[in-house]
């Protein structure tokens, strides 16, 4: 009996990721393609429509067997209509990508927000028999949450819930990329983090990091890792800044949805944990409600980066019926 496959695609806010996925054989190929030339606007239909072929042609799949394509986007979408309303780390708004993508590819075609699916793929390969509320928060170029409760993924009323990374947790602080000032993802995340460091150093700190801010080299999450390795001074400060103020907006959150376990993920957390965890949780502690927060347990997704990628087999069964 042959396998039926998906393609499921990741974009972030610097890469698109695609692979090919089922249930029983997991990630068969990768494929990776750069969207942080912010130089020229990025066709995405034809971005995307690349990966797709590349994975086909790389993999030989028959195309029979591949029964839908699942996009994850970081930022606010209607999976029913396939429109984006916005995607601040994409430059994108008000946009039907799943009509654009479809002109090009003869799959179904499914949109979820990023986080969303990462949240599905947490619950139905990671966590799944560990707790029915969950949720789940990825720190990288931005932040995005995603809510499971009681076993589902909540969509809210109009499809935006679980965009926590525009919380506001500094009013008047850091412009964000949605157009407001002090939302947490303009505060905590790997952007912000990067930005606070390179600022310190151009006002004359000494850092690991110097050389790259000198030479416009970008710090990615590795580099951060390797600084705070280092006991760099700016680097240390400002991630654990970070971490305190996601430990407390998770604390608020919590304190108004109750949940059984908090999974954290993205780059930050991927290369940072082991220094960020112990820090968030403090920070969660001293905030929380202490009958919310008593049995709930803040850990790291297993999936990784991965998460959101599984993500795709659940919204394909819930969406076209099909089981992957």
């Amino acid at each position: 009996m042959e396998k039926n496959y998906i393609i499921s695609i990741d974009m972030g806010g610097t890469k698109a990721l695609g692979a090919v996925i089922n249930s029983s054989d997991g990630i068969i190929h990768r494929v990776k393609k750069s969207t942080k030339d912010r130089s020229k606007k990025i066709n995405y239909p034809l971005l995307l429509s690349g990966i797709i072929t590349d994975l086909i042609n790389e993999t030989k799949i028959p195309e029979a067997n591949i029964k839908a394509v699942c996009l994850g986007i970081p930022g606010s979408v209607n999976p029913l209509t396939g429109r984006i309303g916005i995607a601040p780390n994409l430059n994108i708004k008000n946009y039907n990508i799943k009509n654009e993508l479809q002109k090009h590819v003869k799959y179904p075609v499914l949109i979820e927000n990023d986080v969303n699916l990462a949240a599905l793929g947490i619950n139905h390969f990671d966590y799944h028999d560990e707790a029915q509320n969950i949720l789940v928060v990825f720190v990288g170029t931005g932040i995005g949450g995603g809510l499971i409760l009681n076993g589902k993924l909540y969509r809210g009323s109009t499809f935006y819930a679980g965009e926590i990374g525009h919380i506001n947790v500094m009013p008047g602080g850091p412009l964000c990329g949605c157009g407001n000032k002090g939302c947490f993802e303009a505060v905590a995340s790997r952007t912000a983090i990067v930005r606070n460091i390179t600022n310190e150093i151009k006002k004359g700190g000494k850092s690991f990091l110097t050389k790259y801010v000198k030479e416009k080299t970008p710090i990615k999450s590795k580099a951060l890792s390797a600084a705070v390795k280092g006991k760099d001074r700016i680097t240390v400060k400002h991630i654990n800044h970070a971490s305190e103020v996601i430990g407390y907006t998770l604390a608020n959150i919590n304190n108004l949805l109750n949940f059984e376990l908090i999974v954290l993920g993205g780059g930050v957390v991927e290369a940072l944990s082991t220094y960020m965890l112990p820090r968030i949780k403090v920070s969660f502690k001293k905030n929380s409600l202490k009958s919310t927060g008593r049995n709930l347990k803040i850990v790291a997704t297993k999936l990784g980066d991965d998460a959101a990628l599984y993500g795709g087999i659940p919204l394909v069964e819930e969406f076209l019926g099909i089981k992957i």
